[in-house]
C-alpha cells in the first residue's frame, strides 16, 4: 500500500523540507498507469502543503501551469482544465482536488515526485536531498507498476537512473531498470517552461509507443 509510505515522506519532511509546511505524495491511477509522471519536489504552491489542509495531499493542487502541459496532451478533460485555469490557489477544495485526479486516472496517468519535501520555494535541492528518497521512490514504482516513467529535467533523471543525464542528448530514448521503461524529458514548468513544446513533443512520441 502507497499509505504505508507517508510516515516515511513525513519523516523526511521534518529532515530536509519546510517545516511550516506538509509533504505532497501522488495521486491519479496507482495500478498499472499507462504514464507515471515524475517531478522535482513540491512547494508551498501547492495549496495541500498548508498544516490545515483536509484534502488529500496530491502533487501541484491550487497551481496552473503544469496543468497546461496535460491539456497539450489530452491528458485531462477541457472543461476540468478549463476549472483550474479559473481558480485562485485559495479556491481549491477537497472535492474540487478529488475531481482533478479523478480525471487524471481516467487518463491512465499517475503523478508524483522523486523528493516529496516541500519547500517555500522552487529552490534548488541539492542532489543528496532527492538521494534519500530513490529507494522509497523505487518502493512506490513497484507497488504502482507503470508501463513507462517520464523523468522531468536533469536532475531527476541522473538520480533515478544513476547515471550523468543531460536530457537534450537522450530524447525519445528508453531506458531499463528494475524492470520498468524510462524517459528523460524536458522540465516544462517553472524556470523550464521555456521548453514545454520539447517536453510535449517527447511525451507524445512516448505515448504513440508500443
Amino acid at each position: 500500500m502507497l499509505e504505508e509510505l507517508y510516515k516515511q515522506y513525513d519523516r523526511l519532511q521534518r529532515k530536509y523540507g519546510d517545516k511550516s509546511l506538509h509533504s505532497i505524495y501522488s495521486g491519479g491511477k496507482e495500478n498499472h498507469p499507462k504514464l507515471c509522471f515524475v517531478f522535482m519536489n513540491p512547494t508551498a504552491g501547492n495549496i495541500a502543503a498548508q498544516k490545515n489542509w483536509d484534502g488529500p495531499h496530491y502533487p501541484w493542487l491550487g497551481t496552473k501551469n503544469v496543468w497546461k502541459l496535460f491539456d497539450k496532451l489530452d491528458l485531462i478533460d477541457k472543461n476540468i482544465f478549463q476549472k483550474i485555469q479559473k481558480k485562485k490557489k485559495q479556491d481549491w477544495t477537497k472535492e474540487f482536488s478529488e475531481e482533478v485526479y479523478n480525471n487524471i486516472k481516467e487518463h491512465d496517468c499517475y503523478i508524483t515526485n522523486l523528493a516529496k519535501c516541500t519547500q517555500l520555494d522552487a529552490r534548488p535541492l541539492k542532489d543528496e536531498v532527492y538521494k534519500a528518497y530513490l529507494k522509497l521512490f523505487i518502493k512506490e514504482i513497484k507497488l504502482v507498476q507503470p508501463q513507462k516513467i517520464i523523468l522531468f529535467g536533469n536532475q531527476v533523471s541522473s538520480i533515478v537512473l544513476e547515471e550523468k543525464i543531460k536530457v537534450s542528448q537522450v530524447r525519445k530514448k528508453k531506458f531499463e531498470k528494475d524492470g520498468f521503461k524510462f524517459y528523460s524529458v524536458f522540465y516544462p514548468v517553472g524556470n523550464g517552461s521555456f521548453n514545454i513544446d520539447k517536453a510535449i513533443e517527447d511525451i507524445q512520441y512516448i505515448q504513440n509507443l508500443e
